[in-house]
């Protein structure tokens, strides 16, 4: 008997509501992140992760399309197994992550004694890198 393949995207997924953050009226996150990663921009509010921003987690839908009128809300992916685009510095397997730029996650960097108050800025663990276009992360 040979080992059934897991779609370890299914384990423990854990979502939460957001705010979409807005830059001179307009929304941050488009139909065309969703799958991105996100990070925390204010209150109870989220936008594309940028370059070395806390992953908040993945952008999984907008309450609306970008053809509708009305405040958007982002549904996100904050815990569980999930793949996330990558960018340089590109992660290896048990790596932790932070935001590359556009919505991509990179290599989180080595602890320093330079990181902020609240903690190393790094979550997850990667679990699979597929080459260079995404990684596969347990957030717990």
């Amino acid at each position: 008997m040979s080992v059934r393949e897991q779609n370890l995207e299914t384990v423990a997924p854990v979502f939460a509501t957001f705010s979409i953050h807005q830059t001179a009226g307009e929304d941050d996150l488009a139909d065309e992140d969703i799958g991105c990663a996100v990070s925390l921009t204010g209150d109870f509010e989220v936008g594309p992760a940028s370059d070395e921003s806390v992953v908040l987690g993945k952008l999984t839908a907008l309450s609306l399309s970008d053809i509708d009128s009305g405040r958007r809300m982002a549904t996100v992916q904050i815990g569980g197994v999930m793949t996330l685009p990558i960018t340089t510095t590109y992660p290896t397997v048990a790596d932790r992550i932070v935001g590359g730029v556009s919505g991509a996650v990179k290599q989180a960097p080595a602890l320093t004694s330079d990181d902020p108050a609240g903690g190393n800025i790094a979550r997850g663990i990667v679990l699979e890198v597929n080459g260079t276009s995404s990684c596969t992360v347990y957030m717990p």
